[in-house]
């Protein structure tokens, strides 16, 4: 991860950028390797310049609908800066795997309002991409998080940064129609990045109508925190669509989920990360709310587990739609320091109006405690999930 970080930067007006002499990256070299392109690209680009985006920028970066953008390295946003993105916009990255992606630092803004006719695009450079092209979007901020205690910081798998804190409602800016394409790329065999990584975001940042597609890993996956995330969609995963961890408290409206050939489960749900331990005191879990949710697999037969809960962690579903796996919901945990089934039996995980079509078994209960399914859903056959055809029309792809 400590890859020679090259920046190279052509503007039509100077903008001056100097290094973090207190992270991790190599101090950037600036290069002018400018081209000329006068043909329209990606989301409205006009092409005027191509321009190399790299490095630790220390000043805000706002990028110019009139010209096109390539991350060839690591581009990341320090504390205090922000990355303002105009709608229409497709910034490609460099087909290179997980040293390319784009990281808002705590304390660091995105500001990406694209709309329904002119999303944001991040996507891979290449003629024929695939998952894992590159990295991905990954966005830390300072809210709470369980794998410390008080207000110490974690540091994140890619990138090395810190994250978590105290501050409930932090705010890392906006991302609002957008689509991450072929993202993913594997680090090593223990660190993967994702769609989007949120590590300890709070809740005023605004995340909405926000697609990953054709992704490596995992979708989304939050690390803690508090933000709350409406209208996402995840297609074609190869890992796990939807994934929380680390204490995550934060609410998740209007949710579609659409598994491809390769994939792994449509939510992946920790209480606490189990390779790093539950430091929070007193200890808590992770406890977000799902109203709204569809998760589509490929037929009983085929797709293994709609939703794993396990590690402690407690949630509440409302209005949810499975169609088409082996199982519902699996629960795994013990009666100790991961008592997901304590979070049943105590009315803290919860289904309220679901619908199972093609699902072999509802309910595989792995922890160690005693619960029927009556126990903790109510309205079986009453969900209809998320109104994606509605929605989702226009700005997502399948």
């Amino acid at each position: 991860m400590k890859n020679r970080l090259i920046f190279g930067l052509a503007l039509l007006g100077a903008l001056a950028l100097t290094s973090c002499a207190s992270d991790d990256t190599a101090d950037i070299n600036i290069t002018d390797n400018s081209v000329t392109n006068n043909t329209t690209t990606g989301g409205g680009n006009t092409g005027t310049q191509t321009i190399f985006l790299s490095g630790t920028y220390t000043e805000d970066l706002t990028l110019d609908a009139n010209n096109d953008y390539v991350v060839n390295g690591s581009l990341i946003m320090a504390s205090g800066t922000t990355l303002t993105i105009p709608p229409c916009m497709t910034i490609e990255a460099l087909a290179a795997g997980s040293d390319v992606y784009i990281a808002i630092s705590q304390g660091a803004k995105i500001d990406a309002q694209g709309t329904a006719d002119c999303p944001i695009v991040f996507t891979s450079n290449a003629s024929a991409p695939a998952a894992g092209d590159w990295g991905g979007l990954i966005i830390l901020g300072s809210a709470p998080i369980n794998s410390v205690a008080g207000n110490a910081t974690a540091t994140s798998e890619i990138a090395s940064l810190p994250y978590g804190g105290t501050i409930a409602n932090d705010d890392s800016g906006i991302l609002r129609y957008v689509r991450v394409q072929y993202s993913g790329g594997s680090a090593d065999g223990q660190s993967e990045n994702n769609g989007v990584s949120f590590y300890g975001v709070g809740n005023q940042t605004t995340v909405e109508y926000v697609q990953v597609f054709e992704g490596k890993d995992d979708g989304f996956e939050f690390f803690g925190g508090t933000v709350n995330a409406d209208y996402i969609s995840v297609v074609n995963a190869q890992d796990d669509s939807i994934d929380w961890t680390e204490g995550y408290t934060g609410t998740i409206t209007n949710a579609y989920v659409k598994h491809g050939a390769d994939h792994d489960k449509g939510i992946e749900a920790d209480g606490f990360n189990t390779d790093i331990g539950n430091n929070s005191s007193p200890i808590y879990f992770s406890a977000p709310t799902v109203n709204n949710l569809t998760i589509v697999g490929l037929g009983s037969g085929t797709s293994s587990e709609a939703i794993r809960l396990r590690a402690g962690t407690r949630a509440t579903f409302t209005n949810v739609s499975l169609e088409g796996y082996a199982e519902g919901f699996d629960l795994d945990g013990n009666s100790t320091d991961s008592p997901t089934g304590a979070g049943v039996t105590a009315g803290e995980t919860t289904v309220t109006n679901i619908l199972f079509t093609d699902i072999t078994l509802k309910v595989k209960n792995d922890t160690g405690v005693m619960f029927v399914d009556a126990d903790w859903i109510s309205g079986d056959g009453n969900g209809t999930g998320t109104d994606y055809a509605t929605w989702g029309a226009g700005w997502t792809v399948q």
